[in-house]
């Protein structure tokens, strides 16, 4: 099983809000989760986010394989692998 740390998107039309959650790839975007393990708002000025570092730092060490954008998340919280 290929677990991702991926967006998952919520909110209305136009005004995405997405979660940060482990899941299986083989998954819709939007389909079931394994955990919830952050936030992301691309609306505000800057974006926001809220990550749970010590979930985060689990599922890399257990081979989670994030995805560009949460990588990049990951880096601004400063999560590192």
């Amino acid at each position: 099983m290929a677990v991702k740390i991926r967006l998952t998107r919520m909110g209305k039309k136009r005004e995405p809000i997405y979660r940060i959650v482990v899941a299986d790839g083989r998954n819709a975007r939007d389909g079931k989760c394994i955990e919830e393990i952050g936030t992301y708002n691309p609306n505000t000025d800057p974006s926001t986010y809220k990550v749970d570092a010590e979930k985060a730092k689990k599922w890399l060490n257990n081979g989670a394989q994030p995805t560009e954008v949460v990588s990049k998340i990951f880096k601004l919280a400063g999560i590192e692998k």
